[in-house]
């Protein structure tokens, strides 16, 4: 470099994907977080984060994103948020929950919204639905596992035994 010139900021290549989950408990049975908060204040809001992107979705996000394949959009009509009890530690190479137990539920209304660089998917889980450890957690673009799963997290969050569970997912690139 010459005297008095600049040094160029480096660039890395790289793309950051970031997630944050959140799961809201209520006692009674709703059908959407928006009747439960009506009726009552969640007796636990959980926050955790980290997850492993799945494979299989990196690449039907790729899919989508050229327009080659028959991808599936992660749409209001389409995505699901999943739960299961499967301990399993994550791994890129998974096609979804590796429980025994999984529910699976559609987005709750004005779902899934995106803006500032994030994706963000709600289900509500009522409360016939889903009583089991909930353990480990994705999003999927399919009515269960045989769809395109995005991402998988490990995490216990308690065992659900009736009332309503409402799952956030925020994923965030940069």
């Amino acid at each position: 470099m010459k005297r008095g010139e600049k040094k160029m900021s480096e660039t890395k290549d790289g793309i950051k994907l970031k997630s944050v989950y959140e799961i809201l408990k209520f006692k009674g049975d709703y059908r959407s977080l928006a009747e439960a908060l009506q009726h009552e204040q969640p007796f636990a809001h959980e926050t955790f984060s980290q997850n492993v992107a799945l494979n299989e979705g990196i690449n039907e996000a790729w899919d989508l994103i050229c327009g080659t394949g028959s991808p599936t959009a992660y749409s209001n009509a389409n995505a699901r948020v999943g739960v299961g009890d499967g301990t399993a530690g994550a791994n890129a190479s998974q096609t979804g929950l590796q429980g025994t137990n999984k529910a699976f539920v559609g987005m709750d209304t004005g779902y899934p919204t995106t803006d500032n660089q994030q994706a963000v998917f709600q289900g509500t889980f009522g409360d016939a639905q889903a009583n089991f450890a909930w353990e480990e957690y994705t999003v999927v673009n399919a009515a269960d596992d045989t769809g395109k799963n995005l991402v998988r997290k490990v995490e216990n969050h308690g065992t659900k035994n009736g009332g309503t569970w409402v799952l956030k997912i925020t994923l965030t690139m940069s």
